[in-house]
């Protein structure tokens, strides 16, 4: 068999499409593997450039394959799309990734570490329970008063008269408003200890690391745009300078030049929101 120079990968949840190339340009292999198929093709062959789209799985595929010393470039879907050949396909994607990772000009997204990932999670779970608590208050704005109790705006005085006037009211209210008052309550009162769990887990990691420490030095950059932004950005050494790193996040405005006119419009969502 020949050594195979570059492996690209289309991943799924389950099917994985191979293409490997032994010359530039020149598709030697392709193959369907299941997930569980992937390390026993991958492990044993002799060290190849293997090239995965930038995703989120493909993190902790890049940290496993680097295991068995395998050379792991992970290249923007933009990136990829240009080296297609007619329609897509998962076989002609794995050969374009294949194609595109060996070319110096396109730049390579940095893997995270195993902490970064989760690290990176935290302040968009902390986001989603601060989506639930509006949630819960128009619940409770629109059960109250079907109940019979008062309707008070704002979230903290909407938890505490659900449990103060349910307590006040029971014998007049049927069993089953009870029921459902109480759990619009325990469900409020839950959410509000996660979130407060959650804030103090934010303080506590952004007071350990140095980088952290000089970013909340900032004006108006908290313990959890600080812990997103060391998240996202672990590796600075990837960019060349700070206006490739404000364009890898998406902080710079969108050029669209065309015919000797240089326009430029608002900031882009490409980077990460």
């Amino acid at each position: 068999m020949k050594k195979l120079r570059v492996v690209g990968i289309d991943m799924a949840t389950q099917g994985f499409h191979l293409g490997g190339m032994a010359e530039p340009g020149t598709l030697w292999v392709r193959k369907r593997l299941y997930r569980a198929q992937v390390m026993g093709f991958i492990a044993p062959l002799p060290p190849p450039l293997i090239g995965l789209e930038a995703c989120g799985g493909a993190h902790a595929w890049a940290r496993r394959f680097r295991e068995h010393g395998h050379e792991v470039k992970r290249r923007a879907p933009q990136g990829v799309n240009p080296s297609g050949t007619a329609h897509q396909n998962d076989r002609r994607d794995a050969a374009a990734i294949a194609d595109a990772v060996p070319r110096p000009t396109r730049r390579c997204v940095p893997t995270k570490d195993g902490g970064q990932p989760a690290l990176h999670a935290l302040p968009r779970v902390r986001a989603r329970l601060m989506g639930e608590r509006p949630a819960l208050v128009h619940a409770g704005h629109g059960l109250l008063p079907e109940s019979g109790l008062g309707r008070p705006t704002g979230g903290a005085k909407c938890r505490q008269a659900v449990g103060e006037q349910l307590a006040a009211e029971q014998e007049k209210l049927p069993p089953l408003s009870q029921a459902l008052c109480g759990t619009l309550g325990e469900e409020c009162a839950a959410l509000d200890k996660q979130r407060a769990a959650d804030q103090e887990q934010l303080a506590a990691l952004a007071t350990t690391p140095p980088a952290w420490q000089r970013l909340r030095t900032l004006p108006g950059l908290g313990p959890c745009r600080a812990t997103a932004l060391v998240a996202a950005v672990r590796e600075a050494r990837a960019c060349k300078h700070g206006r490739q790193c404000a364009a890898w996040l998406g902080l710079v405005p969108r050029p669209h030049s065309t015919g000797g006119k240089e326009r430029v419009v608002g900031i882009s969502t490409r980077g990460d929101s």
